[in-house]
């Protein structure tokens, strides 16, 4: 059995008594185990944080950045490996297991520009002989806990950015497919990184309690569940720390009468079921305005779907392929008999979905579900999964309201060639990301990412110059060099004071 340890201090570290089986979810086989830490096993990786962290928040940020360029070929120069790596434990298919990493090394690339990005702001002559500058200055020991779902992309949204701004950084990743972090790690020392600056520990709840309780963590990242989400916000706060915590999701595609429903179609096929529909920023409800819309999208729907190839994770011509364990794919089928049993239309079923030659797999095909109505409860949680929901809705307010209104507030997509209802859609959804004629709509690592309501706990979002903020504390100056005016004559003025 393929043991998976700590990484502390430049090297693994092999702790704890407890252990977490991780499978292999295309054959249904535990592949491996990983150790699970505790609040001991953080000291130790905290004491070593400190040790580091001073002399690299010294260093000056054109050669930190210049171990996020080498960072960067390393990643590129091991995609395939890491891809590879990440498929056989999360379950999603090769060219998205490549993704993953793509979309975490382009936050990478932006903390290559990291001399660009922390310049401060100066004003001279605020006063006689006064001048008032910022500077940014890194918080000290930041923590990231993240989820199964992105194991390469969410990791390196998080400590690309703290880590060139010159903090050190422990990262506890989801227990269920924690190799390509320890992996990451492992690149992040190679490119020149001091030891104990990325460190990787294992754990459950006892360590992420240990993380939101320890006085030497400034501040905690974090992604997953809503439930969860507050749970760390509040418990972090409380400890007095700064937390960003980013929950759940349940995003709408509004379909105007006016769209291109063969582009549409094209695009849920790869929004609601990419990935095994495992995303925070997966599209599992559509909502077509107007009857007519929704029986023409149903009609065209329903044979792209059931064209949808699900296989193994390496298999190149599959579109989809297992879910991470054997409890997500009861707990998904379960919430597509809760629909069905709250009145949804199951159009087409994946329940029992088995693949020939891998029936031991997580698999689960392809579902879509008409009729759902806003007071069923399979539409107003989160089911993770390959699932497609329909939301009838009868006209423009009622398709601003749907989302608007929805407990969870990450992304939101419309579909129109209608350039004013796109613009007084933008302006009105509730929704904190928002796509025109764009599925999935993730910003670009130069923007930032982050849903409202209950899909964000916290102020500041993800990477970009909002992640700047969040791995950074401002100092603001002020200073005054005396001229030997002892009279008075060169005295600070508060401007209010005339």
């Amino acid at each position: 059995m393929r043991q998976i340890e700590h990484f502390l201090a430049g090297g693994s570290t092999a702790y704890g008594k407890r252990s977490h089986q991780v499978w292999n979810p295309s054959t249904g086989e535990v592949q491996a185990e990983v150790g699970l830490g505790d609040a001991a096993l953080l000291d130790q990786a905290v004491a070593a944080a400190k040790k580091v962290q001073p002399a690299w928040a010294a260093t000056n940020p054109q050669k930190r950045a210049r171990v996020m360029f080498k960072f960067k070929e390393l990643i590129e120069a091991n995609m395939q490996e890491l891809a590879e790596l990440l498929s056989s434990e999360h379950g999603k298919v090769i060219d998205d297991a490549k993704g993953d990493v793509q979309r975490g090394l382009e936050v990478i690339e932006y903390a290559c520009g990291i001399p660009q990005v922390l310049k401060g702001e100066y004003t001279h002559g605020a006063g006689p002989g006064i001048d008032v500058y910022s500077v940014r200055q890194p918080l000290g020991i930041g923590a990231g806990i993240t989820p199964f779902n992105f194991p390469a992309m969410i990791p390196m949204w998080m400590f690309g950015m703290a880590c060139a701004a010159g903090n050190a950084f422990i990262l506890k990743p989801s227990e269920r497919d924690p190799s390509v972090p320890v992996r990451l790690a492992e690149l992040f020392l190679e490119a020149g990184a001091p030891e104990g600056l990325l460190q990787v520990v294992h754990g459950d709840k006892e360590m992420v309690d240990a993380i939101l309780d320890h006085r030497d963590i400034a501040a905690v990242s974090f992604v997953g569940s809503s439930d969860i989400a507050h749970y760390v916000y509040k418990r972090g706060v409380e400890n007095g720390k700064r937390i960003q915590a980013m929950g759940g999701a349940k995003n709408h595609g509004i379909v105007m009468p006016d769209a291109d429903l063969d582009q549409v179609v094209n695009d849920l096929a790869g929004a609601a079921f990419g990935s095994a529909g495992e995303r925070c920023m997966a599209l599992p409800v559509v909502v077509p305005v107007g009857e007519d819309t929704a029986e023409r999208l149903k009609e065209k729907l329903i044979p792209a779907i059931n064209a949808l190839r699900v296989g193994v994770s390496n298999d190149p011509e599959a579109h989809y392929g297992p879910v991470v364990t054997p409890e997500h794919k009861a707990r998904v089928e379960q919430w597509i008999t809760t629909a069905e049993k709250e009145g949804g239309e199951i159009v087409i079923d994946g329940r029992g979905f088995t693949l020939q030659g891998h029936e031991k797999g997580f698999f689960i095909g392809p579902t879509l579900i008409d009729h759902v109505t806003p007071q069923m409860k399979s539409y107003q949680e989160e089911i993770f999964g390959p699932v497609l929901q329909i939301v009838r809705a009868k006209d423009f307010e009622d398709a601003v309201r749907l989302p608007s209104e929805h407990q969870y507030g990450n992304g939101v997509a419309i579909f129109t060639r209608n350039g004013h209802a796109a613009r007084e859609f933008t302006a009105r959804v509730n929704v904190g990301m928002v796509g025109v004629n764009v599925p999935i709509p993730v910003p670009v690592s130069y923007h930032s990412f982050g849903g409202w309501k209950r899909s964000g706990f916290g102020d500041i979002d993800q990477y970009g110059t909002e992640g700047l903020k969040f791995w950074t504390k401002l100092k603001k100056v002020t200073q005054r060099w005396p001229d030997g005016g002892g009279d008075g004559s060169n005295a600070f003025v508060i401007p209010t004071m005339g």
